[in-house]
């Protein structure tokens, strides 16, 4: 693999320079806030990543004080109570999307966030206190432990939560393979998810850039080159280019 400073100085020039690339590079997560984080914000945060996978974001913000309202303000230790009957009436409740499976998934979430809170003080002390360098470790864990929290929904999760963590997204793929990693297009195996971390502790060893940062600038480095504007209204939350 190359020196970060190449993809960089690539990420750069695309970009219209240092200065430029600089403003596009989202706010360094904080640990500290992240390990303050209420444990209905956590459940929060999950439920609003689950509901957007394949379906409109749009929708699901201008729905989502509804959802705040019949899931109890997403309060973990209450929804776990709830009886059966509750969660069968939410199906046909209009106020929020009308997706079983993703209802279910709220009333395992709130009992995986009361487990996680009751091991470790609360879920964003656990996320917090969870080694950066082992991010596709935790990916696991939301996956195994968590329902519908696999794959890219479980990612930015952790992204909206406050935890520095690289994405591989389709353009961060792309460079790490065209750098000679060889891992699939769409990588989804423990083998090539751990060779992604190697890369990024070493690229963080070698520049003292946070994760988020990093593969921002690797993911701008390569693939379709979206003007600043469209970069900039993503909210540094989406590794594309």
């Amino acid at each position: 693999m190359v020196n970060f400073s190449e993809i960089r100085s690539r990420a750069a020039e695309r970009k219209g320079g240092e200065k430029v690339l600089a403003s596009l590079m989202p706010e360094v997560p904080d640990p500290k806030n992240l390990e303050k984080l209420p444990d209905d914000r956590a459940l929060a945060e999950m439920t609003k990543c689950i509901f957007r996978s394949g379906f409109s974001w749009k929708v699901i913000e201008s729905k989502w004080p509804d959802f705040e309202t019949v899931f109890h303000g997403f309060v973990p230790q209450r929804l776990v109570f709830e009886p059966d009957e509750y969660w069968d009436g939410l199906v046909s409740d209009k106020r929020i999307v009308r997706h079983g499976g993703k209802i279910q998934a709220v009333r395992h979430n709130a009992g995986f966030v009361t487990d996680i809170a009751a091991e470790h003080g609360s879920f964003g002390a656990f996320a917090a206190a969870w080694p950066d360098d082992d991010i596709v470790g935790l990916w696991s864990l939301l996956a195994k432990r968590g329902k519908r929290l696999g794959g890219n929904t479980g990612r930015y999760f952790l992204r909206f939560a406050g935890k520095d963590s690289f994405l591989p997204s389709r353009d961060v793929v792309s460079t790490l393979r065209a750098q000679g990693m060889e891992i699939a297009e769409s990588p989804t195996s423990k083998r090539d998810l751990n060779a992604m971390q190697d890369q990024f502790n070493a690229w963080r060893d070698e520049t003292g850039l946070p994760y988020t940062h990093l593969s921002r600038i690797c993911a701008m480095s390569a693939g379709e080159n979206y003007d600043i504007e469209t970069l900039r209204s993503r909210g540094g939350m989406d590794d594309g280019s």
